[in-house]
């Protein structure tokens, strides 16, 4: 495929899942729209990042650090997002490119992006590191809820919710922007994007400010939009199947 039919086809992808978007907004129950898209893009070259871009597209999600400090390293021009399973040995590289983190789940990854983000700003002040997004603002946070229990997928569990919170908020370089969550496979999603919203409200108990709610996908956006979600991070939806080997 050529570099002009690519381009033709993330465009076409886009429209498509922009269009899903408007029609949501139409059938929300709680919260207000528009919805922030999120292209993740994962699997995918940086080349495409950029393409993107140039489609209007500014917020872009990883899961993996790898492949997300590389592309950011190739694409800057847009606001990354780290929204997979973050390993704590893992911090002090993600504070370098990432504007926002969704996969908070535990205590000891707030407290070691804390004292990453402020590694990074004595790195930064020193002329030891290039400057990131979190030499001045504060590292974004999402905590992401478990809602099926599945430890494999991440998450904390709602009974923990507001304890984490409370820990996100006091933690120097870090601000609270709300919650994150996948919903369980092979259920309808609604029961849990509406639970995923009411525990939302537990966390603005906290911290006011915190109105993100990060959820949906490619296959369930139009659930999470209705139930209040703010952020939905679509992958396949606008770059295709991912490809393999």
């Amino acid at each position: 495929m050529s570099a002009d039919q690519r381009q033709t086809e993330l465009a076409e992808n886009l429209a498509q899942v922009r269009e899903r978007l408007a029609a949501a907004e139409q059938q929300r129950q709680v919260g207000t729209g528009p919805a922030e898209l999120i292209a993740v893009t994962k699997f995918f070259p940086a080349a495409d990042v950029r393409r993107l871009a140039q489609l209007g597209i500014v917020q872009v999600g990883e899961n993996r650090d790898q492949e997300a400090s590389a592309k950011a390293a190739e694409a800057p021009e847009v606001t990354w997002h780290f929204i997979g399973q973050l390993q704590s040995k893992k911090t002090n590289s993600v504070v370098r490119y990432a504007s926002c983190v969704h996969s908070m789940d535990r205590l000891s990854l707030v407290t070691g992006l804390g004292k990453s983000v402020r590694r990074h700003r004595e790195s930064v002040l020193a002329g030891e590191v290039a400057r990131g997004p979190n030499a001045e603002r504060d590292l974004q946070c999402l905590i992401q809820v478990s809602l099926d229990g599945t430890a494999g997928r991440g998450g904390v569990a709602p009974a923990e919710l507001e304890r984490l919170a409370e820990a996100v908020e006091a933690e120097d370089g870090l601000r609270l922007q709300g919650v994150m969550a996948v919903a369980p496979l092979g259920q309808d999603p609604d029961p849990a994007f509406q639970e995923l919203f009411e525990l939302s409200q537990v966390v603005r108990r906290t911290a006011p400010a915190a109105q993100w709610i990060s959820a949906g996908m490619s296959a369930d956006l139009e659930a999470a939009v209705r139930w209040g979600s703010t952020h939905v991070r679509v992958g396949s939806g606008i770059l295709g199947a991912r490809p393999v080997g």
